[in-house]
């Protein structure tokens, strides 16, 4: 019973120029959903073309980090109510039922996620305006997150009467709390760039001009690390906080003595022991 997800996703490929932009700066690159009428809505065509970039780069080996963005005025409105009306309610009525839906969201929306979070590659979030829904999701699902003045970060869920989706309920009460993530899904609260980052679910917040460039300098951080540091380091962190501090002080123990091995670490000690 798959025939309509397929048919879905053959028909969005024959519209996805241009929706999403790609620009390669040596190790890195700024991924860019490019439907700025429309606010860069997850609409099918936008999402296989994003989820295609992304997969591309992040099988890339000379890719050390990616920047994920919006063409202004918006990061991204989520989730399309078109194709909620036109194809995800059909899915959901026709012979397949609700695991035709189920189909799409867990495999684009969902595999976007899990590619963000599991790539081994370093993702910044460079909330230039709405992020809204799924599109807020894919912001959290970074590894840094960076905003503008002009950034708002909308739930959305509840309004359209859906449920938090797409990692965001994990994601919320882990950097929020219980109370504060309901409170933020049950009164569809909007935060603004600025109380993003002074409750901490953005890294940092900048001048709307200036952020593009701080996302940037981010990755030159990144890329000035011994390539198997940021590697490892994600993984590790990323699954340090669902582990005892046994199990995650274990792992640590197990994936220190393979940075012995490098060139990398014997060259900075040797380097820094020169200086004394």
């Amino acid at each position: 019973m798959a025939e309509t997800y397929t048919k879905t996703v053959a028909e969005a490929r024959e519209e996805a120029a241009d929706l999403v932009l790609v620009e390669r700066q040596g190790a890195h690159a700024v991924v860019t959903m490019n439907d700025p009428e429309k606010l860069n809505p997850l609409s099918a065509p936008l999402t296989l073309a994003l989820h295609d970039a992304l997969r591309e780069l992040a099988g890339d080996e000379s890719v050390r980090a990616i920047v994920l963005t919006g063409a202004d005025p918006a990061f991204s409105a989520g989730g399309d109510l078109r194709l909620m009306r036109e194809t995800a309610h059909p899915m959901v009525d026709g012979d397949g039922g609700a695991p035709q839906a189920w189909r799409w969201i867990r495999m684009e929306f969902g595999g976007i996620a899990r590619l963000i979070t599991r790539s081994d590659k370093a993702f910044i979030a460079a909330v230039n305006g709405a992020a809204a829904g799924v599109g807020l999701a894919f912001a959290l699902a970074c590894d840094l997150i960076l905003v503008s003045e002009r950034a708002r970060l909308v739930p959305a869920f509840g309004r359209i009467g859906l449920l938090p989706e797409v990692g965001t309920s994990w994601l919320l009460t882990r950097r929020l709390g219980y109370q504060r993530a309901f409170e933020l899904f049950a009164g569809e609260r909007h935060l603004s760039g600025a109380e993003a980052a002074e409750i901490g679910l953005a890294n940092s917040m900048h001048e709307h001009d200036e952020l593009l460039g701080a996302a940037l300098e981010w990755c030159e951080r990144i890329e000035a690390l011994p390539w198997h540091v940021a590697t490892m380091m994600k993984p590790l962190l990323r699954n340090a906080a669902d582990m005892s501090w046994e199990s995650a002080i274990a792992m640590e123990e197990f994936a220190e003595p393979g940075c012995f091995t490098t060139a990398a670490h014997r060259d900075a000690v040797a380097g820094l022991l020169a200086r004394t």
